[in-house]
């Protein structure tokens, strides 16, 4: 019989499965091989029989390696013993804590416990406590527990929090060297009420392609913070960042890929302060084609932090209360909206697709408690700053492009053949006379979001055609954007909370 190397997946019913390192099966583990192993090590077993099912299950042979990461639950004190029943079911037993390694921590509360002695055959798992998390109705206690649970990287290393702390509260002259002054060019920022981190600002005026003697083009300029002149490669910063890959976001809590003092500080491009950044500078046809655009890097300095809902406000009123407030920008931000319509013309013969998706936005009280879910609203200003971002993410997938050089591209592919008869037979059912062909491109999608979008079950029609899709993935091999309908993209806007874009920054640079 077989020999197969996996990891074990507990179930909280006692029994278990081995996820296989090579190929997708998966082997079934009873009650009594799971005594000796948790959820998440490493084991070598063999097969030694099949069920009546054809399904492999398994003997332990031995442990390759044993997880090392806290395991999270409450502290329980029964029967004169302490022990943790761990809050994830799959670890199939409690773990033991001798009574001086419970940390002072009180019965009923949330810890997380370190293992000690591994579980064997005849004895449970015996573990102390590493860190008393508080009571399991503290305000915010499932974020606790969710951010150990997954292994979310918390807490930023000494080293990292050294390097921080050693860099400049503010832009200083020798940052600026070899630098465009932007600063009098009335960049604003555009983000949620309750965004933390301001990573691009935009700004638009109308410009002339040609020998035409009036405006036929608008000059768009997109600028991101410039991270990658803090965070350089090798360094401490850089690893912690690598690490966490993104920035995580909570209700109410976010954890950022870099600390504070760059995304809350000198990375995010907060009103009336100086900021380093780079800058996609673009030239669009009054058909929303990209005419021309350059990179560089910048000083710039944000003329106001505005809201989507005040843009929006300003956009349907240009004499609103709103508009009054902003006066000396409702000019700039009525250029903008005259790109963004101009961007969208270009989406539409593209074939880009379009979705009637709802996001959803909860809600917390002061307590951490969800007090409800909402649907979130997108409005024009939404929409302007996403076509924004998606102009300045191609020009920087094309340079890098013509450029050769290594990077990475946000790949989409358009459904496989399996998801792609799946979707023809659902369509087929519904009976709307609508369909794909064998070769789909991203306007027959959009042709039937279009033509179902007013049906009252346009939102599970729309979901099915997002579902036959593939995932979008970052990979070195460009091979196109399916849903955006583009033949190359990248993400080069969020550097302060997505890796890739820095990468992307360095790239460009």
């Amino acid at each position: 019989m077989s020999e197969v190397t996996g990891t074990v997946q507990g179930h909280r019913d006692g029994h278990g499965f081995v996820l296989a390192e090579e190929g997708d099966a998966s082997i079934y583990l009873p009650p009594q091989e799971m005594r000796a192993v948790m959820h998440r090590d490493r084991i070598k077993v063999r097969v030694v029989r099949f069920d009546r099912k054809g399904r492999p299950e398994g003997l332990v042979l031995e442990i390759v390696e044993r997880r090392k990461t806290p395991i999270i639950g409450r502290l329980l004190h029964e029967g004169g013993a302490w022990l943790v029943a761990p809050e994830d079911r799959r670890f199939g037993q409690d773990i033991l804590i001798p009574a001086k390694a419970t940390a002072g921590a009180e019965p009923g509360q949330v810890v997380s416990v370190e293992l000690t002695e591994a579980p064997s055959l005849t004895a449970q798992p015996i573990g102390k406590v590493v860190e008393v998390l508080g009571g399991i109705d503290d305000p915010g206690m499932e974020i606790e527990i969710a951010v150990r649970k997954y292994e979310v990287p918390h807490r930023f290393h000494d080293d990292v929090l050294a390097q921080a702390a050693k860099l400049p509260e503010k832009v200083r002259a020798t940052d600026k060297k070899g630098r465009i002054d932007l600063t009098d060019v009335p960049l604003v920022t555009i983000d949620g009420e309750d965004a933390r981190d301001f990573d691009d600002a935009v700004y638009c005026q109308p410009d002339t392609i040609g020998r035409s003697k009036a405006p036929n083009a608008w000059r768009l300029i997109v600028a991101i913070a410039d991270v990658s002149h803090y965070v350089k490669p090798g360094e401490p910063l850089d690893s912690d960042a690598y690490e966490r890959a993104t920035s995580v976001y909570f209700p109410r809590r976010v954890i950022p890929m870099l600390p504070e003092k760059l995304s809350n500080g000198l990375c995010s491009l907060n009103p009336e302060v100086e900021r380093l950044s780079m800058v996609c500078d673009m030239l669009v046809t009054a058909e929303g084609e990209l005419h021309a655009y350059q990179f560089y890097p910048a000083v710039i300095n944000s003329h106001a932090r505005l809201t989507y809902t005040e843009v929006a406000a300003v956009l349907g009123n240009t004499r609103g209360p709103e508009a009054q407030r902003r006066a000396e920008l409702v000019p700039h931000l009525l250029h903008l909206h005259e790109v963004y319509r101009a961007l969208l013309k270009a989406r539409a013969t593209r074939g880009a697709v379009d979705f009637e998706t709802t996001e959803t936005q909860i809600v917390c009280d002061d307590n951490g408690r969800i007090a409800k879910i909402v649907p979130r609203v997108r409005t024009d200003a939404h929409r302007l700053i996403e076509e924004c971002m998606l102009a300045a993410n191609v020009c920087s997938a094309d340079f890098i492009m013509r450029a050769k050089h290594p990077s990475l591209y946000r790949v989409h592919e358009g459904p496989t053949p399996e998801k792609r008869s799946l979707l023809k037979n659902y369509l087929k059912a519904l009976g709307l006379g609508l369909s794909i062909g064998d070769e789909p491109k991203p306007g027959d999608f959009q042709a039937i979001a279009q033509a179902t979008k007013d049906r009252p079950d346009a939102m599970q029609i729309h979901t099915m055609l997002l579902r036959s899709m593939q995932q979008a993935i970052y990979t070195p091999a460009n091979s196109g954007h399916f849903g955006l309908a583009y033949e190359a993209y990248t993400h080069f806007t969020s550097p302060i909370r997505r890796y890739p874009d820095l990468l992307v920054h360095r790239v460009i640079k």
